[in-house]
């Protein structure tokens, strides 16, 4: 479908709507050109088009690309109020239409504003508390399983590595055990013609007769089957899975009919395109971060070997007390966040501060540009885990400064997973190895959506000369339940009574919360976690703390209460 000329005229050649008084227009970005404004810059580099809209006007700046309104806002407080306005006003609906040749027709971003939040919401129990102790050990069962070839010493390409890792335990998880086992080469060849398909073009239209938009529809047929089979076959032979597949065969839409293969096949792609993009080029990252940064991969084998110094399993439960390694991968996110742009589009006049946003603009949140404001991290572009630790926590001196898996209710649903998934990762490989950069050169591949390391990008690996025996991971994933009892945070001495308050329009329904504190949480019947207490004895003041922190969306606010 070619695009109409009338379409390509820019804005700035049509009658702008005019501002309101009292308001004004967001400041425009300098170099426009005739009839395209700036398409072509947008197409050669959008990032450096975001860097240097940000440099030249600051938080907020307008410009045109070919026949759409484009205004980037930067920082946190243009975050918070982009990210907490109503769909109906400010929609990612309308925005990422761009996925709907790889979900499909009504899934997610296609369908209504109603049935997408019935969509997602069917997504949860398999993102929740319990599934999630379960995931841990099969990254951990993945992991051993793909090193076992390695060898005491050698050579690999890291970030091919990494990528077939997670389409192993991506697809053990959502994909489930039994096509895992029969898995070949097809599904990350299908994957990857899928994942090519989508790029900065796609936003401009997602169906242009392109090659890669070829490859990518039929990458999706072909996923179609290869889900639908599963589908059928656990159907025919009443067998079911822990795994997102089977919680999409027994979800059902609020009027009781259940999903088609069809949406099935969809949602599964949707968490696919969530986890398998975060995990692969964020475990690549980090490592090459701190190979880079000797300190910080000291510190962080010395906690890993701490923790797992008795030889523990690494589990759901053990991997969180790596909170130095979280804050390595946090900074990792920081500095190269999958993806550099998230957008919105104005279906109702919006207004920031005293900027007026016409209806129809294309509003964008750049993570990258964000995440390196010096006004909000400090020496932003060096890599800094203290960062995120007490007593500095730059990320929680507003909600909003840290971006990595978006913000508000539309936060990436798999972040927690996300986590739990790298540092399994990077526990199991730092335990046993020591790595080296080769020599090639570290940059970012910038021709997709999602910014992964450029390749080659090769290490070498060594066995490290202390470092406890390695685990058969057979033997992990025979018995899940056994390794990972819950137990409770230990009580801090009696301080000063708290208070909780929870922001429901971050709550996603993870109910880590549930799990943590089932005397204190629970699951309301709209998905959304409730609390039976709002004032919270003293005793369980550490106890409620940790469980602030855990929380994936940060929807937990706890506060000391003042004598009245």
């Amino acid at each position: 479908m070619a695009l109409s000329f009338g379409k390509l005229i820019p804005s700035s050649l049509r009658r702008h709507r005019a501002v309101p008084g009292g308001l004004k227009a967001p400041p425009r970005l300098s170099g426009a050109q005739p009839l395209v404004g700036h398409g072509v810059e947008f197409l050669r580099s959008t990032i450096d088009l975001l860097y240097r809209a940000q440099a030249e006007q600051g938080e907020i700046v307008a410009f045109d690309v070919f026949h759409r309104k484009m205004v980037a806002v930067f920082g946190p407080e243009a975050q918070e109020a982009v990210f907490r306005a109503a769909d109906e006003q400010l929609s990612p609906s309308e925005a990422y239409q761009i996925m709907t040749p790889v979900f499909g027709k009504d899934i997610v971003y296609d369908a209504p504003p109603q049935k997408m939040a019935e969509q997602l919401r069917m997504l949860l129990p398999a993102l929740q508390d319990r599934r999630m102790r379960t995931y841990g050990d099969a990254v951990v069962g993945e992991t051993e399983r793909s090193i076992e070839q390695w060898g005491e010493r050698g050579e690999l390409d890291f970030v091919a590595f990494c990528r077939a890792l997670t389409s192993f335990t991506s697809s053990r998880c959502l994909l489930g055990a039994e096509f895992r086992e029969q898995m070949t080469e097809e599904f990350a060849n299908v994957y990857h013609d899928l994942e090519g398909g989508v790029t900065p073009l796609c936003y401009l239209h997602p169906k242009l007769p392109l090659p890669s938009f070829i490859r990518r529809d039929r990458a999706r047929l072909r996923m179609v089957e290869m889900i639908s089979e599963i589908v059928s076959n656990r159907r025919r032979n009443n067998r079911r899975g822990e795994d997102f597949v089977q919680t999409l065969m027994e979800a059902q839409y609020s009027d009781g009919r259940a999903l088609s293969e069809h949406e099935i096949t969809g949602l599964v792609l949707a968490a696919i395109f969530a986890g398998h993009h975060t995990s692969s080029v964020t475990t690549a990252w980090t490592m090459l971060e701190l190979l880079q940064n000797p300190e910080c991969l000291a510190r962080m084998q010395t906690e890993i070997d701490g923790v797992f110094a008795s030889d523990e399993l690494i589990s759901y439960q053990s991997l969180r007390r790596l909170e130095f390694t979280e804050a390595v991968v946090k900074e990792a996110l920081r500095l190269h966040p999958p993806l550099f742009v998230l957008v919105r589009v104005a279906k109702q006049d919006f207004v920031y501060r005293d900027y007026f946003i016409a209806r129809g603009s294309w509003i964008l949140v750049s993570p990258l540009v964000s995440h390196r404001l010096p006004e909000v991290f400090a020496d932003p572009l060096r890599f800094d885990p203290q960062r995120f630790l007490p007593p500095r926590e730059e990320d929680r001196r507003h909600s909003f400064a840290y971006i990595a898996f978006g913000g508000g209710r539309h936060k990436c649903l798999g972040n927690a997973f996300a986590l739990l998934q790298i540092k399994a990762i990077l526990a199991i490989l730092l335990r046993r190895y020591r790595f080296e950069l080769v020599g090639d050169p570290i940059g970012t591949d910038f021709r997709g959506l999602v910014l992964g390391p450029s390749e080659p990008c090769r290490v070498r690996y060594a066995p490290r000369t202390t470092v406890a025996p390695a685990l058969d991971w057979r033997e992990i994933a025979s018995d899940v339940a056994k390794h990972i009892s819950h137990q409770p945070q230990p009580f801090a001495a009696p301080t000063k009574p708290l208070q909780l308050r929870i922001d429901h329009d971050l709550c996603q329904g993870h109910a880590v919360c549930v799990g943590e504190l089932p005397q204190v949480f629970s699951l309301g019947s709209d998905g959304k976690v409730q609390a039976t207490l709002r004032e919270i004895p003293s005793e369980r003041a550490d106890a409620l703390r940790n469980t602030a922190r855990y929380c994936p969306t940060r929807a937990l606010i706890v506060e000391e209460l003042e004598p009245s």
